[in-house]
């Protein structure tokens, strides 16, 4: 296997964005990915390679968002929703804000796997490849999944 280092350096800008998809928040998100490659270093003798060490990474790190995510609500701890990218940052992502808000809006009224396939396809920028190891899932699997909720997107304009 490869030294941790290049390990690192390669996949932890691949990590972080499934992770900033997953949550919305750039701190979460490196904060997250920092803690699973802490937690794989811990744990490597338990990777079998059967899948992608990536898929294997960011299994990690959806486990860990999804335990604090437990935590939060155990806790009464709600979630900073008021939290917005700077407008500096809105301006480079978004070109039509009010577009992108109602896109987001019926998005996340979308049911699972149809949200998160989206969003990774869309603002993780994941092949569909990538994505259909994520779910242990076939890559037709994942594009008929996209189109889908891609398409139930559409219809809520008509």
């Amino acid at each position: 296997m490869e030294s941790f280092e290049a390990v690192y350096e390669e996949l932890f800008p691949q990590v972080y964005r499934y992770l900033l998809v997953l949550c919305g928040d750039r701190d979460l998100a490196e904060e997250l990915t920092q803690e699973t490659f802490f937690q794989a270093i811990q744990h490597i003798d338990s990777f079998r390679g059967d899948c992608k060490l990536y898929v294997w990474l960011c299994q990690i790190g959806k486990r860990k968002y999804l335990a604090g995510l437990r935590r939060q609500k155990r806790s009464g701890e709600m979630p900073d929703l008021e939290r917005q990218p700077s407008p500096d940052q809105l301006e480079e992502r978004l070109l039509d804000r009010e577009s992108a808000m109602e896109l987001h809006r019926r998005l996340h009224a979308l049911p699972e796997p149809y949200r998160e396939v989206f969003s990774l396809r869309v603002f993780g920028e994941l092949s569909f490849g990538e994505i259909a190891q994520l779910f242990s899932r076939t890559e037709s699997w994942a594009r008929v999944t996209y189109h889908r909720a891609r398409s139930k997107l559409k219809e809520e304009d008509q």
